[in-house]
């Protein structure tokens, strides 16, 4: 069976993924055709718009009906109704490889190479060609979380080697530089710096450039494609990072987008929770739980709001899987640094429905507590990579789950110190003043121990933020003066623009519903 496209390493094609049996990749449907041509004449006309309502509805629709369970047809086949375009064609076969990666199994890693090439292709062209279209935000971003995907896929099928097959073991050896970690990061680095977005987003601020306020294009003649690219690959070195376990260059990556302002990032709802899910995880890996609770808080009740607008969207799954792995991650920050000034009521209403019982347990120090923590860390967490190829020899065995039970010990380890300090936080809140000989004798432990306990609770309620400031993450302080301890207690402010807000809402909702009746 033909392959998708011509290899021009001068390895034999694969085959197609998995699908139909009668799939013929030279065979393009009429509607195809159309299709094909159609994209094409927008993408040269800089019809944005038109691009958008194609590649959202067009493509899925096509997908749904025609090609269901086998891939499209191949980009060789396609050609003549694109005039064999090279640009276009690489953004098609990312199409292809985006469809056979969702739809059809298995792939193989010969497919899997092919994709990793293309990417490589497509990247290269915007990072040393002329580029001279605009493409939809959405497609970006699509473009660099798929590139994200494929990678992280590659990394656990390579690392499942138990049950492969001779064949596949020789395809593994035959394709090994496929979905290098270092090209991978080298792509998204290259594509952040040659956009100059960092510098761009400076220059924003200062009022000399207007980024965020177009949403990104450009409305002179130019092309969106290199700087809006380079702005989302900010977002997928941020998970790359994440899933490789360093949290603080994750962070790092993410610095020059600020989150407390509307930005590119909060067009594309997937690029919006894809960043807060991962900025939140990883503040709650390095104890930074005020930052990481105030994030999952926003997301959280601006998914509650406006989910209902992405039913249709083919993203909506994946939306409602991040909306709940985000509760779970916020019910672990409240339990570690109890923080419910920070907490929208509607947030902690749905908390409360899903996780009371198990964020009671958690407040406890007891193994029932510990795997409370080991389940929802386990549920919420991003699937870890080990980014280093395999050693294919006997025995072969399964090491997919390698990096996950490091990070799982990792943060166990620092749950079972915190538990720890339940007890210490506890007494705290119920006193102003207490003698230390006192709350040793409540802790049943000598003043020495208590006091070390005490300092330990000091350091783990702080941590140190982005610009390298040590700040308290805890919702209470206290100090000790001549062997009294003197706790000072933050007060929450009152929100009453928030309460008057859910309020006018409510009656917007029911003058809406009464309307209905005395239409009716």
């Amino acid at each position: 069976m033909a392959a998708p496209y011509d290899r021009e390493d001068g390895l034999p094609p694969a085959a197609p993924p998995h699908g139909a049996d009668a799939y013929d990749p030279n065979y393009v449907p009429d509607s195809v055709k159309t299709f094909v041509a159609h994209l094409y004449r927008h993408i040269r006309d800089k019809n944005v718009y038109e691009i958008h309502q194609m590649y959202e509805g067009g493509f899925q629709r096509l997908s749904e009906r025609l090609f269901r369970d086998a891939p499209w047809p191949s980009a060789e086949a396609v050609a003549p109704y694109c005039d064999g375009d090279h640009v276009f064609l690489l953004l098609y076969r990312e199409l292809w490889y985006r469809h056979a990666h969702a739809r059809l199994s298995p792939l193989t890693a010969a497919n899997r190479a092919e994709s990793w090439t293309n990417y490589c292709d497509l990247f290269s062209v915007v990072l040393h060609g002329v580029v001279n279209m605009q493409l939809p935000n959405q497609w970006l971003w699509d473009m660099v979380d798929e590139f994200v995907y494929q990678f992280q896929s590659f990394c656990q099928y390579r690392a499942k080697l138990k049950n492969k097959t001779e064949d596949e073991l020789q395809q593994l050896k035959q394709f090994d530089k496929a979905w290098n970690v270092y090209g991978v990061l080298n792509y998204l680095q290259a594509l952040v710096e040659k956009s100059m977005i960092t510098q761009i987003l400076e220059r924003e601020k200062e009022g000399l450039e207007q980024f965020t306020a177009t949403d990104g294009y450009d409305y002179e003649g130019g092309s969106n494609v290199l700087k809006v690219l380079g702005y989302y690959s900010m977002i997928g070195l941020l998970r790359i990072h994440c899933l490789l376990g360093d949290y603080h260059t994750a962070l790092k990556c993410l610095a020059p987008i600020d989150l407390n302002q509307q930005g590119v990032y909060t067009i594309v709802i997937g690029s919006h929770i894809s960043t807060i899910y991962h900025y939140g995880f990883a503040n709650l890996m390095m104890r930074r739980y005020v930052d990481a609770t105030r994030e999952f808080n926003k997301m959280l009740l601006y998914i509650l709001k406006y989910k209902q607008y992405h039913q249709k969207s083919p993203q909506y799954d994946q939306i409602l899987k991040k909306n709940e792995q985000m509760y779970a991650l916020l019910a672990i920050c409240l339990s570690l640094c109890p923080q419910n000034k920070l907490i929208d009521e509607n947030v902690s209403t749905q908390l409360k429905e899903k996780y009371n019982d198990k964020m009671t347990k958690m407040q406890r120090y007891d193994d029932e507590a510990y795997a409370a923590y080991d389940e929802l860390f386990s549920y919420a967490c991003p699937k870890f990579i080990t980014p280093s190829p395999p050693v294919l020899d006997q025995p072969l065995t399964n090491y997919n789950q390698d990096a996950y039970r490091l990070q799982l010990k990792l943060f166990l380890y620092e749950v079972k110190q915190q538990q720890l300090l339940s007890g210490i936080r506890s007494y705290l809140k119920l006193y102003s003043t207490i003698t230390i000989g006192k709350l040793a004798q409540y802790m049943e432990m000598d003043e020495a121990m208590l006091r070390s306990i005490l300092m330990t609770y000091k350091h783990k309620m702080h941590a140190v933020d982005s610009d390298g400031k040590i700040v308290s993450s805890a919702d209470f302080d206290f100090y000790i003066v001549e062997d009294v301890i003197r706790v000072v207690e933050s007060k929450p402010t009152k929100r009453h623009g928030d309460y008057f807000l859910r309020q006018i809402l409510k009656f917007e909702e029911m003058i809406g519903e009464l309307e209905k009746v005395q239409f009716d």
